[in-house]
């Protein structure tokens, strides 16, 4: 008999003011018609609120869209809660508007991939299918 892969979870969020959620939207949509269950968290949330839903819905991955330009406060901040809830092991991924000078800087801090604009939505499913043999 085969055992059914367990689907892949994957949090969906926007963090603080920004309102840009076209992208956002059209990335959740692509990874669910690639079989991946979306939690979208929708506009204006806080890292708080983002990393207690991750926690409660029991994500693999976590999801950003940031065009705002807080990314240097808002990915630490992410990362620092989910060390202190003791959930580490979920996955920080993002994109938006992140000049190439901070990249460096937020992979070191443990945000595991950052999406430009324009990147091919494919590329995305990829990584994010990717993630099924890191568990």
């Amino acid at each position: 008999m085969t055992v059914a892969a367990t689907p892949l979870r994957i949090l969906i969020g926007k963090v603080g003011l920004d309102g840009h959620d076209r992208g956002v939207k059209l990335v959740a949509r692509a990874l669910r018609d690639a079989g991946i269950e979306i939690i979208y968290t929708g506009l204006h949330q806080s890292p708080e609120q983002i990393v207690t839903t991750a926690i409660q819905e029991d994500v693999q991955a976590i999801g950003l869209s940031i065009h705002s330009g807080a990314h240097n406060s808002l990915f630490p901040r992410i990362l620092e809660l989910l060390r202190e809830r003791g959930a580490e092991d979920i996955v920080v991924f993002g994109g938006g508007i992140i000049p190439d000078e901070d990249v460096p800087r937020l992979k070191a801090a443990g945000v595991q991939m950052l999406f430009r604009p324009a990147t091919p939505m494919q590329d995305i499913v990829e990584f994010v299918n990717g993630l099924r043999t890191e568990r």
